[in-house]
Order: structure tokens, then C-alpha cells, then sequence
């Protein structure tokens, strides 16, 4: 039996790739994530680039510090680490991908009210292949998510159809144009909800989001998860430092030597471009975008 979802709502997961579940989280859940992320704009003070922690938006200044992402926001909070261990994640996790779970990874995407940027449209399982794509991400919604300020979007059902091309020139650069694949830009649809929501969307799931055009932060919490027998097929952008490491990665149940297989389609993201690891990064090198760029 399910944990926390209802056959209906898996159902429709299964079949459009996605789900919000609207006031998800207690409110005392939320105040510590916020307070967490005063914490790391706090330490962006006086930075003049980013580092292993902190993405910094192109407005950035050291005095007026703008964060576009918290990397691996478990592993430098506390608040968040606790809440990617809790039932809040875990229990929907397992309703669509069973009761072994691995964390991919995690970030913690902000888009500031005004500027924030926008990332173009992506799978992404373009970025890690795996032997089977029981694979999906969680997103924790910090504040209400409207229309203005740059929700995810996705175009429902693409997670059962190809992982597109998100090369240019032969070089990785995760993204593409949805419309030169046959895809309706009138056919997505915005995850909009309140903030202590959640979103659910398939690894395969073509996603991408808008400028933050409004006078309201937009931030998003993600945790990553899969299948724990779902493998990294070579030349994956997956960290992987050994089986140990991998294992030390599990999130709940056991995990497995044994990757189970399923005949889906694969695109390597290689060669990679010469810049950080950072989407922000990897997608300048398209050479056409679906989404305003800041002036």
C-alpha cells in the first residue's frame, strides 16, 4: 500500500511525469530553510566569485550579495540534510520509486525578486544516464510559486518519450529549443503552489523555468533521488568515488550490486564544455534560448 500518495495521484504521475502536493510541509519546516538561506547570503558578503558552496547570480557584488544556487545544501545544513531524511521526502519518493532510494544530489535554486535567472529547457536525465530511469526529483517550494516569479514548468508526458540532443556543435550544453523537436510551447505547464509545497517531476520530464520578473523571491529546494538499482552508464556527469561512497548515499532501504536494466533511450552528455559544473555555466553555450536572458 502506498505510504502518502493516493492511487490517483500515482497514476497520474505515471502517466503525465509529475505532481504537486500542495501545503506538504509544516510551517516551522519552512522558517528554518529561510533562516538558513539569510545564513548563506550572509557568507556571500564580501565574495567576488563562486566557490564549492555558493553559485553567484552575473549581478552578484560583494556588497550586494545574490545567490543563485546553494550546492549541496545537505551537506553544509543541518535543516536541510535532516529534512531530505524525513517522511516529508521520503515517503512520496518510495510511492513512486520504491523502498530502496539513492540521493543523486541536491541544490537549493534561488531566483531573487527581479533578476533571477532563468534556466532553459532540459532533461535531467540528459545529464546522468542510468540503467533504468526510476529516477525523480523533489522540490521544495520556499515561497508562493506563480506565473511572475518563475515556476518550474514541464511539458507533461515528455519523460515517456526520447532524451532530446543538448549538444551544440558536438559539445554538451544542456539545453535545447522545445520547439525544434515537435514540441508545443502551449503544452507546458507551470508547477505553480504555495510555498511548503512540493513538486515531484520524472528525471525524464523536459523542464525549465523563466526570469523572476516579479517584486517576490522564487526558490526551490531539490533533492535528487533514484532507484538504488539504477546504475550510472559511463560517462554520466554522476559523481562516483567508489561503491563505497556510492552506498553511503542511500537514503532508506538497502542497497544492491545487481543494476536492474530497462530498455530506454540513452544520449552520453560528452564531450563536456571547459567551464565549471554548473547548468548555469553548461548552458552558455547554447547559441538560441527559449527564455529572456537579464539585461
Amino acid at each position: 500500500m502506498p505510504e502518502v500518495l493516493s492511487h490517483e495521484q500515482i497514476h497520474s504521475y505515471r502517466e503525465t511525469g509529475y505532481l504537486v502536493l500542495e501545503r506538504h510541509l509544516p510551517d516551522e519546516v519552512l522558517i528554518n530553510i529561510r533562516a538558513e538561506i539569510s545564513r548563506f547570503e550572509d557568507e556571500a558578503r564580501g565574495m567576488t566569485a563562486s566557490n564549492d558552496r555558493l553559485d553567484l547570480e552575473e549581478s552578484h557584488t560583494p556588497k550586494d550579495p545574490r545567490l543563485r544556487r546553494i550546492k549541496l545544501p545537505h551537506r553544509i545544513s543541518d535543516v536541510m540534510r535532516d529534512l531530505m531524511y524525513s517522511d516529508h521526502i521520503l515517503a512520496p519518493a518510495r510511492d513512486l520509486a520504491g523502498p530502496n532510494l539513492r540521493l543523486h544530489t541536491s541544490k537549493l535554486n534561488m531566483k531573487s525578486a527581479g533578476y533571477g535567472a532563468a534556466v532553459e529547457w532540459h532533461q535531467d536525465y540528459a545529464f546522468y544516464p542510468h540503467t533504468n530511469d526510476d529516477i525523480l526529483a523533489i522540490g521544495v517550494i520556499i515561497d508562493d510559486m506563480e506565473s511572475e516569479n518563475g515556476p518550474l514548468m514541464v511539458y507533461p508526458g515528455s519523460h515517456k518519450g526520447p532524451v532530446y540532443d543538448h549538444h551544440v556543435d558536438g559539445v554538451f550544453a544542456g539545453g535545447f529549443i522545445p520547439e525544434t523537436v515537435g514540441l508545443n510551447s502551449a503544452d507546458a505547464v507551470e508547477l505553480k503552489g504555495p510555498a511548503g509545497s512540493i513538486s515531484i517531476h520524472h528525471g525524464r520530464m523536459v523542464h525549465g523555468s523563466a526570469l523572476n520578473t516579479s517584486d517576490r523571491s522564487r526558490r526551490i529546494l531539490f533533492y535528487e533521488l533514484m532507484a538504488a538499482d539504477a546504475f550510472p552508464i559511463m560517462g554520466s556527469m554522476t559523481m562516483w568515488n567508489g561503491i563505497e561512497d556510492y552506498n553511503e548515499r542511500m537514503l532508506c532501504g538497502e542497497p544492491t550490486l545487481t543494476p536492474r536494466l530497462k530498455d530506454i533511450p540513452i544520449r552520453i552528455p560528452q564531450p563536456q564544455p571547459d567551464v565549471p559544473i554548473s547548468i548555469y555555466e553548461i548552458q552558455k553555450g547554447l547559441k538560441s534560448r527559449a527564455f529572456k536572458t537579464i539585461e
